[in-house]
């Protein structure tokens, strides 16, 4: 049976967490706690802390960074302030449930996530490429985590301690919590729940959760009873799926059409899509169910907002702020946010490609003021600062404390974007806030310079004259990065992006404010490949644009279908699931690696890929020596080197059609029993 059919719709910032930790732990935090040790990722640190076993275990496929921009680190520590004893089990071996008994047995629970990231995504490029690194772990190396980690991490935990309780998390548990599509097996995969055998999946942002979670088990608390909880979903059995088909008479749940519906009908596929997606408001959202066969997931409504005082308390803690020191290699994703700090959580984007909405929410969580500055004083008082904060922001730049001026409003509405197709007016887009962060957090004693590294949302900043001119004068290193994706009207519509002239208005004004403040600076446009919606020809005139404006991007980014996502639905369906119109989609891999081509048509070793797109668009105009010719005429010498040399590597390594190590039954042909030719004269099908 189902706890709790309705889960309690509390007013935001009524719950605080700092209600259930000790007295001594806040005092302590409050006087700026130094840092403190890393919870341990051994039974021997543990003992060194005075505890013989723990409360709650957490496997992850990251490196163990005590960082708050990694989650292991930010849940852990928020359970070690509410009294309970964690450890951390960082990329174990998972061929055999050894290393989950390094513990022993946890009290209350195993906390499973596959990371920072989708382990698929983690693993694999947009063309299903093995990747060359891995970002989270020590030394960049592959390998130390599995594909789908989620799941082999659930069922180790499961093998190495029966009848302890599994919660799973994280972006992968998030995103895979009811039937979606997975671009890497190019299927519809039913809830991670079924597969990986978890009791619970918490999704979004896990703080509170998991300190209900273990707060309530260890009252004695059945796992039943927490699926009366907001933000998690769960999985009910054949006896129990039919009592709750039954009795959902009310509107406080959704049904979604069956896995089965979705797996075999691309429509229904899109509906379910569309009507997850109307259900991401916290405020009045409805809980999800799903039929897989004869078993129910249930997904409960997202959690509500963090209050402002939950989130100082999350990132006050006493992180050390560094890897743990047992890794010998550095690692590269903290290289790069070891001196960031997160001012806020969640985005009201609504950006179709992209899953910060719907993992950390549309509503704007801020820090106060005080909680940043004290983080930046603990920057500068390490003995390896460099007076340096490398970035100053979240998901994105410039939301910090911003929302809807209207809560009655914010409260039922079901818009996914509050700045597309035009900026909402009900939404409040003051800048002041964050600006006084920004003077602020430059003027602390050992601080040398502030650099905005997060995306700044353009059709906002552009609103600000007073922002622009700051950050202009002083938070820009020289380059700004800003995520223009395309310069295609229909491909931004698709995406829910601001239409060309949004960048073009900003680019004036950053132009503008730079040379005010006596200072060369650029912006450098990040653009997304094969995005459905693109086409062959809107990466033409996407390559004329970065041509005229003298861009030559090092690197592009492939549109990857992470799965939940309504680009995803896109690309499956090829339909837009809010509308349920046709959107063209880029799936041949030679259609994808041509519209990558076409944005670095500069490189000699794509010449020969972009000469035959323009030739077969009908735009041999744009070969030649004229103003606007992306190739010349004639192919340099380095293009066809690189030609031959992707022709030697493709036969060296067996890419070749022709070559036999691609056939597991040697025939000349793939797929076919007989290694003998068929005759020329043979039409197509007969077999000889």
């Amino acid at each position: 049976m189902v706890a709790h059919r309705n889960p309690a719709r509390a007013t935001p910032g009524s719950f605080s967490l700092t209600q259930f930790v000790p007295l001594t732990v806040q005092r302590a935090v409050e006087s700026g706690l130094p840092p403190s040790r890393p919870l341990p990722m051994s039974m021997e640190e543990a003992r060194q802390r005075g505890w013989d076993a723990l409360d709650v275990v957490f496997v992850t496929g990251d490196a163990y960074v005590d960082h708050p921009s990694f989650a292991m680190a930010i849940l852990g520590r928020v359970l070690e302030a509410c009294g309970f004893r964690v450890g951390i089990l960082a990329q174990p071996d998972w061929h055999t449930c050894a290393p989950w008994k390094t513990f022993g047995r946890p009290r209350l629970f195993f906390a499973v996530s596959a990371g920072n990231m989708d382990s698929m995504i983690n693993h694999y490029t947009a063309n299903r490429k093995v990747r060359n690194d891995d970002a989270y772990s020590p030394g960049g190396r592959i390998g130390l985590r599995p594909d789908r980690a989620t799941l082999a991490y659930c069922q180790r935990a499961r093998e190495a301690y029966r009848g302890v309780p599994i919660i799973a998390g994280g972006v992968e548990a998030s995103l895979r919590r009811l039937a979606h599509y997975d671009y890497w097996s190019d299927t519809v995969r039913r809830s991670i729940l079924l597969d990986s055998k978890a009791d619970l999946v918490v999704y979004g942002m896990g703080e509170s959760a998991i300190v209900e979670i273990a707060r309530r088990l260890r009252d004695g608390e059945s796992l039943e009873k927490l699926r009366d909880m907001r933000g998690v979903a769960y999985a009910l059995g054949a006896a129990e799926s039919q009592t709750l088909a039954t009795g959902l008479a009310d509107d406080s749940f959704v049904t979604l059409p069956s896995f089965e519906e979705v797996k075999a009908d691309k429509l229904k596929f899109a509906e379910a899509t569309r009507r997850i997606h109307l259900e991401t408001n916290a405020y009045n959202a409805r809980g999800l169910v799903q039929l897989h066969d004869r078993q129910a997931v249930v997904c409960n409504p997202p959690p509500l907002p963090e209050s402002k005082q939950n989130m100082d308390f999350f990132y006050d803690l006493p992180y050390t702020r560094k890897p743990h020191p047992s890794y010998k290699e550095p690692i590269p994703a903290y290289e790069v946010v070891k001196d960031s700090i997160t001012i806020m959580r969640g985005c009201f984007g609504g950006c179709t490609y992209c899953s910060i909405t719907t993992h950390q929410g549309r509503i704007i969580q801020s820090r106060s003021k005080d909680s940043i500055l004290g983080e930046v004083l603990r920057i500068a008082a390490s003995p390896d600062s460099k007076g340096i904060v490398s970035d100053i922001g979240g998901p994105t730049a410039n939301m910090y404390e911003m929302r809807c001026v209207r809560p009655e409003i914010e409260a039922i509405c079901r818009r996914l974007s509050c700045v597309f197709p035009t900026v909402c007016p009900l939404l409040g887009t003051d800048h002041s806030a964050l600006i006084d962060v920004m003077r602020e957090a430059r003027r602390q004693e050992g601080i040398r310079k502030v650099f905005v590294a997060s995306g700044v949302r353009m059709d906002l900043a552009r609103l600000s004259p007073e922002y622009m001119h700051e950050l202009t004068t002083d938070h820009v290193g020289g380059h700004l990065k800003v995520a223009q994706e395309h310069t295609d009207d229909t491909t931004l519509a698709v995406m829910k992006r601001p239409a060309p002239s949004t960048f073009q208005d900003f680019d004036r004004k950053f132009r503008t404010e730079s040379a005010k403040a006596g200072k060369k600076q650029f912006l450098i446009p990040y653009f997304i490949s094969a995005h459905p919606g693109s086409n062959v020809n809107s990466m033409i005139d996407l390559a004329l644009f970065l041509k005229r404006n003298g861009y030559k991007p090092e690197q592009v980014q492939d549109f990857i279908p992470a799965p939940f996502d309504i680009a995803a639905c896109m690309y499956h369906t090829g339909l837009d699931p809010m509308t349920l119109k046709p959107v063209h989609v880029a799936k041949g891999m030679r259609d994808r690696k041509t519209q990558r081509a076409l944005m670095q048509f500069f490189k000699p070793e794509n010449y020969f890929t972009v000469r035959r797109a323009l030739l077969d668009s009908g735009r041999a105009d744009l070969i030649g020596e004229g103003c606007d010719c992306l190739i010349p005429a004639t192919p340099p010498k380095e293009a066809i080197e690189a030609r031959r040399r992707r022709a030697t590597f493709e036969v060296q390594s067996g890419d070749y059609v022709h070559s036999r190590r691609r056939m597991p039954q040697g025939g000349y042909r793939p797929h076919r029993p007989s290694s003998r030719r068929r005759p020329r004269s043979a039409p197509p099908g007969d077999t000889p």
